[in-house]
């Protein structure tokens, strides 16, 4: 068994690493004396200040430009304390400094829900400038009267203090990496790539915004807590609006969604100016060297620290078999020639699990869909079809929540979806997959399928559906996956939801013609071994023949004929509206 198999290695190595830099730290604080004790604190307070934007820039997406803000609510929670002489002592003041930090970040997150781009970067600076004003006329707790916040017992001295700060820095960096490895790292890359497929998975992108504000919050205001403590005397020119800016361009450039590339962002803060300090050239030019640096990644789509970890963690990877359906060789006996789908003759027996009622969408004088009606009984397969602009896009996203406006009715299992959210629709069991890719590549298979499943999997349920849609392995990262292959991994993961209903929007798309027939066969079987009934939407008519017993056909926006599939493909007004499109018919 390989080391890296063993569950006790996986689960533990981010302790044993983090053993490792609290020794480190304990080493450093008995060899380093004078200034650079003073500097090694800076680099571990940014550190931590940059890991929390790592959070809500890039693991979320989202730009705040008030990081140093939140610091400063932190450092002033701390000398408030302080002056007050509240029982507990700095590492209290500390904590409760975070969470007010974190309070504070979920109000200022509330825009973001709204906002994105530049408008919120513009919501963020304003309140880092109106903090900065509000602080230099209210100033900070016992800066005036010279009170000077009070280190722990046992590190007073700058030394000491330093080693304090890296145990602070360990734990932080404990807890941004299970958070990130968990349902709220899944949720903050999820909501950066697709905030649609975030909702049609069953998450609220509401929650994933505001707890990766919180978070980052929190963590800004552990870095001020701590510079209250480094210098005793905090002061307003400590927190300005363009170091929050400055900040943020360095965590573009360190590529601060990592762990080790925030303490590397740190060592630069720290570095930089000091380097021209000691060039004689005034240490403002590092804010132009940090725009630079910037603007470059922000063009260029890479960044210096992931250059630097790709360089030192670059692995061979062993070739393996394409991980595509068509490697299956049962499955490629079992669809060499395209069959025609059976059909159940209790399907029409059972009870309706999906039931769409007159379903009208209009845009303006434009009717994109008009009193669509149809069910779908439990257990079966029915193929959704029709030319382009016929209304099956619209259709879904009215179905699924997200175009509320709808007139007519969704029912599922009978309850009337009409004033339920995307989020809530999911939660009751009814999934969706998408044309485009949704599939947030940041993520393992394995995190994606547990994020989009939404309820406890044993490894061995997962692997088992991956291997059945010929999926890559669980440990793959999704950005090693080609897009064809991650709509398979998508439609795997919403399966292992249970839910009631999965519509899937033109599946095939971006597989080969034999990964189709094999994608084929595979569905077929999905109500019998999942469960779950299926509503698939697909321009392949081959996949279609061979999945679907029933079928709907839509155009202009009504149904022209529905029911048992030979009847229908031979229908003269299927026929009519396909007409020039496809000779399949």
């Amino acid at each position: 068994m390989l080391l890296a198999d063993r569950k006790w290695f996986r689960d533990g190595w981010p302790f044993a690493v983090a053993v490792i830099a609290v020794a480190t730290g304990y080493a450093l604080s008995i060899g380093l004396s004078g200034y650079a004790v003073y500097l090694a604190i800076s680099v571990v307070t940014s550190s931590i200040a940059i890991m929390g934007l790592g959070i809500v820039t890039g693991s979320a997406g989202m730009i705040a430009l008030c990081q140093l803000t939140f610091a400063a609510v932190g450092a002033w929670i701390v000398a408030w304390l302080n002056v007050s002489d509240a029982p507990g002592g700095f590492a209290v003041w500390l904590v409760l400094g975070a969470l007010g930090a974190g309070i504070v970040g979920i109000l200022i997150g509330l825009p973001a829900l709204r906002l994105r781009g530049v408008n919120l970067a513009v919501v963020t600076f304003g309140f880092a400038a109106a903090a900065a004003v509000t602080l230099g006329q209210i100033q900070f707790p016992g800066s005036t009267d010279g009170i000077a916040v009070q280190r722990p017992g046992l590190f007073s001295d700058d030394r000491s203090y330093f080693f304090f700060s890296v145990i602070v820095l360990a734990v932080c960096a404990l807890a941004v990496f299970f958070l990130q490895r968990g349902r709220w790292g899944a949720s903050w890359k999820s909501v950066a790539f697709s905030e649609r497929g975030t909702a049609s998975a069953g998450h609220s992108v509401r929650t994933a915004k505001l707890t990766a504000f919180a978070v980052s919050a929190a963590l800004g205001g552990v870095s001020g807590g701590l510079i209250a403590g480094q210098v005793q005397l905090p002061f307003a020119t400590s927190f300005t609006p363009l170091l929050s800016l400055a900040l943020y361009v360095l965590a573009i450039i360190s590529g601060a969604h990592l762990i080790d590339m925030a303490i590397f962002g740190g060592l630069l803060w720290v570095l930089i100016p000091e380097l021209l300090k000691r060039w004689d050239i005034p240490q403002d030019w590092a804010f132009v060297i940090f725009g630079v640096l910037g603007v470059q990644a922000l063009t260029s789509g890479t960044n210096l620290g992931q250059a630097i970890r790709d360089l030192l963690y670059r692995r061979r990877r062993p070739p393996e078999d394409d991980a595509s359906l068509d490697r299956d060789e049962t499955a490629e006996d079992a669809v060499t020639t395209t069959t025609v789908a059976t059909i159940d003759p209790a399907a029409d027996s059972n009870a309706p699990v999906l039931t769409v009622e007159g379903l009208t969408v209009e845009f303006g004088a434009l009717k994109a869909l008009d009193g669509v009606s149809f069910e779908v009984p439990a257990g079966t397969i029915m193929g959704l079809i029709g030319p382009n602009g016929a209304g099956k896009s619209t259709f879904v996203d009215a179905v699924s929540g997200f175009l509320p406006g709808h007139g007519g009715r969704v029912l599922l299992d009978g309850e009337d979806l009409g004033s339920l959210s995307p989020t809530a629709r999911a939660r009751r069991g009814l999934r969706r997959t998408y044309q485009q890719d949704r599939v947030p590549p940041q993520l393992t298979v394995e995190a994606y399928v547990r994020f989009v499943a939404r309820r406890r999997l044993d490894r061995a349920e997962i692997d088992r559906t991956l291997d059945f849609f010929g999926c890559p392995p669980a440990s793959d990262r999704l950005s090693t996956v080609d897009v064809g292959t991650r709509r398979l991994v998508e439609v795997a993961a919403h399966l292992l939801a249970a839910p009631r209903v999965l519509v899937l929007d033109e599946p095939a798309a971006g597989l080969s013609h034999d990964e189709h027939l094999a994608l084929a066969a595979r569905l077929r079987e999905v109500p019998d071994r999942y469960g779950v009934s299926l509503v698939i939407i697909e321009h392949d008519l081959d996949l279609v023949r061979s999945v679907c017993p029933r079928l709907t056909v839509l155009d202009f926006g009504r149904v022209i004929a529905s029911g048992p599939q030979t009847e229908v493909l031979e229908d003269p007004a299927v026929v009519k509206a396909y007409m020039g499109e496809t000779e399949m018919l």
